[in-house]
């Protein structure tokens, strides 16, 4: 056994030593990533907390205050057209319990009046546009404009359609898949392989068993952004639905364990850009920028536009 020592011992300092050094070096062994795009200002729900969600209205107001990509889910209706909503289910958003696959474009109701946010509880937004949007015509409008597509339910036809319209508009270069299913992430993958990718959470989770092993340095990623939480807004400003995540203890534990600056650096070493959502106060922007973000989802674009124009100025 102590003779196994003399060969073990260095192997495992060898081995610490040039993990160490690839996490901070990354480009040895890595080519950096080159997307089209690089923002530090992306708009929540197209900015939900100024405007209706997911509107027409939110998403012009957004870009007008200057955000560099619009973050949205979609989903499918009955006669196959691809609307932005970020539920599947209606009843949140316009008070009617039916699902957007069970109704024809016509026949989709109005947003409600008001609706509060997820991430700021308590607090309402409202606006004049209270129409469901057409992913085409978000692409027809805003031809040059990042977006963010989450897919939310294993759907072959919602995610074909998707393709074909990225396609169509010639805008694979800066439209991103988005999903926490790996499944589902391998789906949009095959359909539109040309197209930038987040981390699903499988893909998370092997993310930070690789950094904490050391292997991280040495394994290929494929992926070009990491979009999580920033946990300490969980319990504050963001209430969740599981209780797990309302014990404190579980949130410490979750931050320690994903806010690691070094992690986030060697990511942005290699070209990953690393987003933090959802930020609705600038203590939270701040603190996101200070781990190491690249850019910071906020529901509120004017007050992420003023936050970066005052770190600018500085």
């Amino acid at each position: 056994m102590s003779s196994s020592l003399y060969f073990i011992l260095p192997a495992l300092g060898g081995y610490t030593l040039a993990s160490l050094y690839l996490l901070k070096n990354p480009h040895i062994l890595h080519r950096k990533k080159r997307t089209a795009f690089h923002c530090q200002h992306i708009s929540h729900r197209g900015g939900c907390g100024e405007r209706i969600e997911n509107t027409m209205e939110a998403f012009t107001h957004a870009v007008e205050q200057g955000t560099g990509m619009l973050e949205l889910d979609c989903h499918l209706t009955l006669d196959g057209h691809v609307v932005v909503s970020h539920d599947e289910n209606l009843l949140r958003q316009t008070g009617h319990n039916i699902n957007v696959s069970s109704v024809n474009l016509q026949d989709m109701p109005l947003y409600k009046d008001r609706l509060e946010l997820t991430f700021s509880a308590g607090h309402y937004s409202s606006g004049a546009d209270r129409k469901f949007a057409l992913l085409e015509d978000l692409f027809r409008r805003f031809p040059e404009m990042a977006v963010n597509i989450e897919i939310k339910e294993d759907n072959s036809q919602l995610i074909e359609k998707i393709s074909e319209l990225v396609r169509r508009y010639n805008r694979e270069d800066i439209t991103v898949w988005a999903t926490v299913h790996s499944r589902i992430m391998k789906k949009c993958r095959k359909t539109n392989p040309s197209m930038p990718y987040s981390f699903s959470m499988s893909r998370g989770l092997l993310l930070l068993l690789l950094f904490y092993s050391g292997l991280l340095p040495f394994v290929p990623l494929g992926e070009s952004f990491l979009q999580f939480y920033l946990p300490r807004i969980i319990n504050r400003t963001f209430i969740p639905e599981k209780r797990i995540l309302r014990n404190r203890l579980v949130i410490f534990l979750l931050e320690k364990l994903t806010m690691r600056k070094s992690l986030f650096e060697h990511l942005v070493a290699r070209g990953i850009q690393v987003q933090l959502f959802v930020c609705n106060e600038d203590q939270d922007i701040e603190a996101a920028f200070e781990v190491g973000a690249t850019g910071v989802m906020s529901d509120y674009p004017t007050l992420l536009s003023n936050y970066l124009s005052r770190q600018r100025s500085h």
